[in-house]
């Protein structure tokens, strides 16, 4: 008997609920250590992270599961472009604001939001409706790598510009995701590989910053006081949780010593108060994510949605695990927020509407009658 089209897949609704849920209870436990330093107040910080990323979030994720998500497919080039133009929009005068030594932001109405954030969705819907309009061409070298690099091109390049090198990771991992999972050769993925480490290398020559992260990593003790403070703080309150933590809302380190306890060191607050324990938990709602995920594309009853699901759940899963080795010192530091946990309003809002069209993937599965 076939289920209702109404019906949503129930494990990935539950996923995304606990991991909204339990982000939203960690993002304001650590957000009173930001109000405690002096930085901000807390009814302005709450506004733009749960009115305005989580609320409008929401919204975005109930509408796009209940509308068929094979309509993206021909406006992709055109939600791609979109994409591209309002990342370009940060290095406009006085409408790009400059923070951290990078251009990502642009300031609309006084508010400020992170349009690079888009081109994650919106890359894996062009990459998706691109290689599964093209099939057996895939193998050529005009119309598979050819179409992978023109795709890649110019996302890479405003996000060099910017410089925002682990939302570029992101991009690039969503799309080589898709790539893969339409047929693409690992030959030609090896081919973007080597390319990214020259451009990695080219900007550890141009930019010392990237050089010195990079330093940083293998040899944290350098420059404890500087570029490697924040892995050191990390670490130490990590280290600190222990087993089962020091309890909700009694994190030390976002306090005074934790550098971004909101953004991309969230899950070190979130482990000194729940411990090993609690991070274990967290790590395993991430994997559970991107494992449903990728079944829901197995399930897909169409090239275009496999492709899209796919890409869905490798750039959510990734971008948290990104996050979560570089604050446990295993890859470099890259200020990469934490799926559905960190602030950013623009960053939570594309991360709840990926999910809204991933589950509509699945309501496409579950129309088809199989099971």
């Amino acid at each position: 008997m076939r289920r209702p089209y109404r019906s949503v897949d129930k494990p990935l609704a539950i996923l995304i609920a606990l991991l909204v849920g339990v982000g939203s209870m960690i993002f304001v436990s650590a957000a009173f250590g930001l109000v405690a330093r002096g930085q901000g107040g807390m009814s302005s910080v709450a506004f733009n992270h749960l009115v305005l990323g989580v609320g409008a979030g929401l919204i975005m994720l109930v509408i796009l599961s209940h509308i068929d998500y094979r309509w993206l497919r021909p406006i992709a080039p055109y939600f791609f472009a979109i994409a591209i133009m309002a990342t370009a929009l940060v290095f406009i005068p006085h409408l790009g604001i400059m923070h951290g030594g990078g251009r990502r932001w642009i300031s609309v109405f006084g508010f400020s939001m992170q349009p690079s954030e888009f081109l994650k969705l919106a890359g894996v819907i062009m990459a998706a409706a691109y290689f599964s309009t093209i099939k057996g061409k895939l193998f050529t070298i005009r119309f598979g790598l050819g179409g992978l690099f023109a795709i890649l091109a110019i996302p890479a390049l405003l996000l060099v510009l910017q410089p925002d090198l682990g939302t570029l990771g992101v991009v690039v991992g969503g799309i080589c995701v898709v790539f893969f999972m339409a047929g693409g050769r690992i030959r030609d993925l090896l081919l973007i590989g080597v390319v990214a480490l020259l451009m990695l290398a080219l900007l550890a020559v141009a930019r010392p910053y990237v050089m010195d992260r990079v330093m940083t990593f293998f040899q944290p003790s350098l420059g404890a006081q500087a570029e490697g403070y924040q892995i050191r703080q990390s670490l130490i309150a990590i280290g600190s949780g222990g087993l089962t933590g020091r309890g909700f809302g009694q994190s030390v380190q976002k306090f005074t010593y934790l550098p971004e306890p909101m953004g991309d060191s969230i899950f070190a607050v979130a482990a000194e108060e729940l411990g090993f324990a609690g991070s274990v938990v967290l790590v395993a709602l991430f994997l559970g994510l991107a494992l449903r995920g990728f079944t829901i594309a197995t399930r897909a009853p169409d090239l275009f949605g496999a492709l899209l699901a796919s890409g869905i759940s490798a750039t959510l899963s990734t971008e948290a695990f990104i996050n979560i080795g570089a604050m446990l010192g295993v890859i470099p530091l890259t200020g990469i927020p934490l799926t559905f946990v960190s602030q950013g309003g623009s960053a939570m809002l594309v991360a709840l509407a990926s999910a809204g069209v991933l589950l509509s993937v699945s309501r496409a599965h579950r129309k088809s009658g199989k099971t």
